[in-house]
């Protein structure tokens, strides 16, 4: 800055055209500050809208069971953040409560107990336990088997528009409320396969169907972008072989059924098939859609990181669960207010053995947040 200022009579002056070059350092100066502050402060985005499984509920499937019973109503489920239950199936927080808190938003309201009446001034959740990317139609007519329940993506999809009629009837409105907002697609498409393979139906099968559970996901990408979504973003599944109720049911006695983390290989490498192709849907989707964002979310690589070094992040062993019972995996019991929590859920990467601690979806958003496991931004 000194060569932009001369001396008259031992005071310091500044020219007038050192004045304007002056001005012209602040401005840069301050757009370089401005494009590095953390999105908090920017507030790239005014609203989340998100869809899933039970992986990021955060409440409707309570909602639904009306006054009856579950243990998804009561402690331990609740017990790290919330203190209660929540709605989640979870010890606390779901990741898209971690992408809410980071965009410094409130956490997101389940959509259905106010679908008529909300206004969801920052966005709304629509996501439901147990749900699936293809309809129970698809897997009846095409495999005759019966899903046990009938939450689809076709439904959350039928309830987001009904809630955006509301919030922003009109075209224009809808186009311009949702180029403002993030949208989070799933993770869904995880229980087409769940329900399949528990069920101990064959499981070559589930990969003839994969490239239509992929296809249905790339299918509701493209209609919130329709609708004028300028962001969305689409994780990819978690390694399934790692999870203890998969430890636990597909036990095996042949050592090579495992990797190097103790997880089950087959599931893994399953996961990861859907995953490249659901790489390659969300490369499709952009091509097709210049000017719109799809950020694709490695679940399953964030995921890895404490299971191949859990002691990194303070998890003891990755394979068992918080919230179980005294049998392998701390398998072999419901998570209910009867069941036995082996300790804070601090130290544990999954919960009930299926659902992961609240530590173990604070390091995937971590992931995704810092782009270490997405490949674009999501932070501006």
């Amino acid at each position: 800055m000194e060569s932009l200022i001369r001396r008259h009579g031992g005071r310091r002056v500044v020219s007038p055209s050192s004045s304007a070059a002056a001005a012209s350092f602040i401005l840069l100066l301050c757009a370089v500050v401005l494009l590095n502050t953390h999105v908090a402060l920017c507030g790239c985005y005014k609203r989340i809208f998100s869809f899933g499984d039970s992986i990021i509920d955060t409440g409707n499937f309570v909602y639904l069971t009306g006054n009856g019973p579950s243990q998804f109503k009561e402690l331990p489920y609740g017990m790290t953040y919330f203190n209660r239950p929540s709605g989640r199936i979870c010890d606390g927080r779901v990741l898209v409560d971690f992408y809410a808190q980071a965009l410094n938003l409130s956490l997101l309201p389940p959509s259905i107990p106010e679908e008529g009446s909300g206004q969801f001034e920052n966005g709304a959740n629509f996501a439901v336990l147990a749900s699936t990317a293809l309809g129970p139609d698809y897997f009846k007519t095409k495999y005759n088997f019966s899903l046990p329940v009938p939450y689809c993506l076709d439904n959350q999809l039928a309830s987001f528009k009904k809630v955006l009629g509301q919030i922003a009837p009109g075209v224009d409105a809808t186009k311009s409320l949702l180029g403002e907002s993030l949208i989070v697609m799933g993770e869904i498409g995880g229980n087409d396969y769940n329900f399949w393979f528990t069920a101990r139906q064959p499981r070559e099968t589930a990969r003839q169907y994969l490239p239509d559970v992929i296809g249905r996901i790339g299918a509701a990408v493209q209609e919130v972008i329709n609708l004028g979504a300028k962001t969305v973003l689409v994780p990819g599944n978690f390694p399934f072989g790692c999870a203890p109720e998969y430890l636990q049911g597909f036990q095996s006695s042949n050592t090579s059924d495992y990797d190097a983390t103790g997880c089950i290989a087959w599931f893994n490498d399953f996961s990861r098939q859907h995953n490249q192709a659901l790489v390659q849907e969300v490369a499709r989707l952009r091509s097709q859609n210049p000017g719109v964002t799809l950020i694709y979310a490695d679940y399953y690589g964030a995921a890895l990181e404490f299971f191949k070094n859990p002691k990194n992040y303070g998890i003891g062993d990755p394979l068992l669960e918080c919230c179980g019972g005294d049998g392998p995996y701390h398998t072999g019991m419901t998570c209910n207010k009867t069941a036995k929590v082996w300790g804070s859920p601090a130290n544990f990467a999954s919960w009930d053995g299926v659902h992961m601690t609240e530590k173990a979806y604070s390091i995937i958003a971590d992931g995704v947040l810092s782009k270490r496991y997405a490949d674009a931004p999501l932070l501006c």
